[in-house]
Order: C-alpha cells, then structure tokens, then sequence
C-alpha cells in the first residue's frame, strides 16, 4: 500500500513531457500539482539541443527562474528581440511574466540543459509563431532525444 509520507523522489527517467512547449525546445515537468499534489511550486528540466533556437514566446502570468546545469544558452529580449543575455553552468535566469522572448543554444554540439521553477500551477507556454523579430527556424533542426 503506498503511503503518502510527505517525501517524493522523481527519478531522472520519470519526468513527464506532457506540458506545454515551444519548437525548439524540450519541457519536462517534474514537481507539479498535476504529478504530486504541490501546491505552489511548480519544476521542471528544459533542454535546448546542440545548434538549437525556439520559437518566439513568453510564460503570461507566471514568474520563471532557470539554473543552467550545461552548456550555454542565450535570451533574445527587448521590442525588436534584439537584446542578447547569455548564460553558463552554474547561473540562474529570472523571466519576468509576459516578457517575450527566444532562446537560443551557442553550442552545435552540446545541449543546454536548465533546472525551471514557475510561480505557477500551469506552465505557462504562450507561442508567438508569428512574431517579425523572431529566429529563422529551421524544420528537422531540432532532435529532442
């Protein structure tokens, strides 16, 4: 019989990709409401492949914040998505809500891959395909094994 003892363990090789993504990018959810019955927190792992960049978009109403395990990845903000942040292992990233932005992989072999929390139940993904300041994407570019 399992008990909830107040304790999860979720292993590597049981996080869900059953929550919202973007082309580009790969979205594992971990701690959630949905998974474990959490109420406020919500975590989960991104990986953004080698030579990789995601579509356009933001989180809505939820305040994201990224520790960088491996590789480097890079923000593109501002009105015209012109504005360039990078980060490295061991940096963490805070997103304001509603902030639009892309992501971008400076690596063509390695992956970046980044712990996530949100102030949010949902995990927010909301996709701009459209935008004018968006990255040329590349279709059969993205390899999210």
């Amino acid at each position: 019989m399992n008990q909830d003892v107040g304790v999860h363990i979720v292993r590597a090789n049981d996080l869900s990709d059953q929550t919202p993504q973007t082309s580009g990018l790969k979205r594992f959810e971990a701690v959630s409401a949905r998974r474990l019955g959490s109420k406020d927190l919500w975590m989960g792992l991104s990986v953004l492949p080698a030579g990789s960049k995601t579509g356009v978009h933001h989180h809505g109403d939820s305040e994201t914040a990224l520790y960088v395990l491996s590789g480097v990845g890079r923000w593109w903000i501002g009105d015209k998505l012109d504005t360039v942040q990078e980060a490295h292992p061991g940096d963490f990233v805070y997103i304001k809500p509603d902030v639009v932005h892309w992501e971008e992989n400076a690596s063509d072999t390695e992956p970046v891959r980044m712990i996530v929390a949100r102030t949010t139940q949902d995990a927010i993904v909301i996709n701009l395909e459209d935008h004018p300041y968006g990255p040329q994407l590349t279709e059969g570019r993205y390899d999210h094994d």
